[in-house]
């Protein structure tokens, strides 16, 4: 059994199949959209980044080609030393294990943050948010990627999976506390069907996943997400 963080909150998906999540993570906007609208509101070039939940470290060589340091924090230790063996050959780049809610920095210590469906999905997430106001300096930033139920063939999946899902309280939570929201459409591509099953099968109870795969043709699914940030 790897060790957990106190107070990490499962993550059902990338804590029991890495491997697939892997492949969903190279699925994921293979046109830049989400990089793009990140260097919008805050460039990370000679800055120090928290890649927060940062599983096996697939995003961590990329903010490591422009970030003086890049400190990588996951709950799941296994995972963890995953990102570890990833980054061995990057020396501005650490991997710490470590929940949202107690992360091991010293205040005011990192530049940008960025958070990629972990951990901040609304209400309940206030001991994370406190956190990151802790950490963040002056002038940085802030950006957590959630998903957008509201549109999007995966929008409409989503809400299928979570039919108790209340988009609008979402937006209301974030907005009280300052956050803005960029909407962003972006896409899964795969290179096979069966990768794209294999992907829905670790996101959706398996009967909803079947259908899923049955409805929807070819190896792209419109993706709609929210870009949550704030420069504290």
């Amino acid at each position: 059994m790897a060790e957990i963080a106190p107070g990490a909150v499962p993550s059902p998906n990338i804590w029991n199949s890495p491997r697939v999540y892997e492949v969903e993570n190279r699925a994921v906007d293979p046109d830049g959209v989400l990089e793009a609208a990140m260097r919008a509101v805050r460039p990370w070039r000679d800055s120090t980044v928290l890649d927060l939940g940062c599983g096996t470290g697939f995003h961590l060589p990329f903010f490591a080609r422009e970030a003086s340091q890049v400190i990588g924090v996951e709950p799941h230790a296994g995972l963890a030393a995953m990102a570890r063996r990833r980054v061995r050959d990057l020396p501005n780049v650490t991997v710490r294990v470590g929940a949202a809610q107690a992360l091991p920095l010293p205040d005011a210590s990192v530049d940008v943050v960025h958070v990629r469906w972990a951990y901040f999905f609304g209400p309940g997430c206030e001991p994370g948010l406190a956190e990151l106001d802790r950490v963040v300096r002056r002038g940085g930033a802030i950006m957590i990627i959630d998903n957008d139920a509201t549109r999007s063939t995966f929008g409409g999946w989503f809400r299928r999976g979570l039919p108790k899902y209340d988009p609008g309280a979402v937006e209301r939570f974030w907005t009280r506390r300052g956050y803005q929201r960029e909407p962003l459409m972006i896409r899964w591509s795969f290179q096979s069907r069966s990768d794209l099953a294999d992907v829905l099968r670790i996101e959706f109870p398996p009967k909803l996943a079947d259908a899923f795969l049955r409805e929807h043709e070819g190896l792209d699914v419109d993706y709609a997400v929210n870009l949550w940030w704030r420069r504290p």
